[in-house]
């Protein structure tokens, strides 16, 4: 009885469009925020910050972003890592080219460029779908590679093709420990995943969803492919533009075009297959998984290997970390599309339904 929506009653059209209809969720949501924002800075480590919680954040926002576009709008992209390249080297040419431009301001620009280009290279999903669509994206890739690889403009005549950011501040606060980061961090992705969450809940959302589920049918009834598709791009690239921005600036401190290869690309998409598509809430589980699983396997191999007597190498633990992927994608498609979001649904039910009837 303690979980059931039996009894909670709503009264107004705001309260029965609640993003959490459930007053236990609300509840459970406030408290997990308040211990985000208060507990763990003062309960974890240095290296949890850094090697963890960090790169959870920011790759949990750039995986909504790409679920916007692949889960909600059908749209295959593999060129994730060029609007994340996009973003952080737009950023970085903001601040330091514009004397006195605020780090938002330039980490919110930065994704605006990646917005313009994610939706230059999502023209042809207004023609062509599927695996086509996911080679026209892959072009991004290996154009964006190209550019800031060969044009020196864009690292600011750096002779090492690298660039580096450092003194960022926001209205006084200095963004330079583990503990600024992460609560940097943690307050953009609050900000955007509840953005990302009402829109996907409005009217371009649905429009969205249409065209995932049948476009020539959502365009007998009236929604325009065209601006559904594009917009889709847009966002999510904006999304995705700000994420890249972020780890530039915040998780790397200094990077080179090689931080945002192909591999991010598949990194994301992974992300989103394995969390679970069409959900917000997907995005952070496949985030979560995608962080803690290489390092739950550099400690778990090394020991399982000397149970048995066995030496494990660095590159035996990430050939295995590659074939795990590889197995858990194949599993997930297989036996659970909607992915680990789809698990937590049905965890959720099972309890708003105990104790089971006999």
């Amino acid at each position: 009885m303690f979980y059931r929506e039996n009894g909670q009653f709503k009264t107004t059209y705001s309260k029965d469009n609640q993003i959490f209809g459930i007053t236990q969720d609300r509840y459970g949501i406030a408290l997990l925020l308040l211990f985000a924002f208060l507990a763990v800075p003062m309960l974890a480590s240095d290296y949890m910050f850094k090697a963890i919680l960090v790169p959870f954040l920011i790759l949990s926002l750039a995986a909504i972003g790409v679920n916007i576009l692949v889960g909600y709008c059908g749209q295959i992209s593999l060129g994730s890592g060029a609007f994340m390249a996009v973003g952080a080297y737009a950023a970085y040419n903001f601040f330091v080219r514009v004397d006195g431009i605020p780090l938002i301001a330039a980490l919110l620009l930065g994704g605006v460029c990646a917005a313009a280009v994610g939706v230059f290279f999502g023209i042809p999903s207004l023609r062509v779908r599927g695996l086509y669509l996911a080679v026209a994206t892959l072009a991004a890739q290996f154009v964006c590679d190209w550019a800031f690889l060969r044009i020196k403009w864009f690292t600011n005549n750096s002779t090492s093709g690298s660039v580096s950011v450092a003194d960022m501040n926001i209205m006084g606060w200095s963004i330079n420990s583990p503990v600024d980061k992460y609560l940097f961090c943690l307050g953009m992705v609050c900000v955007f995943a509840l953005l990302a969450k009402n829109l996907v809940r409005s009217a371009i959302g649905r429009e969205w969803m249409a065209i995932r589920d049948m476009d020539v049918a959502a365009a007998v009834i009236g929604i325009r492919p065209m601006y559904a598709k594009l917009s889709a791009f847009a966002v999510s690239s904006f999304i995705v533009g700000v994420a890249g921005a972020m780890w530039g600036f915040v998780y790397l401190g200094a990077w080179e075009p090689a931080a945002f290869d192909i591999n991010r690309s598949f990194q994301l998409l992974f992300m989103v297959i394995i969390g679970g598509m069409g959900s917000i809430m997907g995005s952070f589980f496949g985030a979560a998984f995608i962080v803690i699983l290489p390092i739950f396997l550099n400690q778990f191999l090394p020991l399982l290997g000397n149970l048995v007597g066995v030496t494990i190498s660095t590159a035996g633990i990430a050939h295995t970390e590659i074939m795990v992927f590889g197995a858990l994608i194949v599993w997930f498609l297989i036996v659970e599309p909607h992915g680990l979001a789809k698990l937590w649904s049905l965890g959720k039910q099972k309890l708003r339904i105990w104790p089971f009837p006999h």
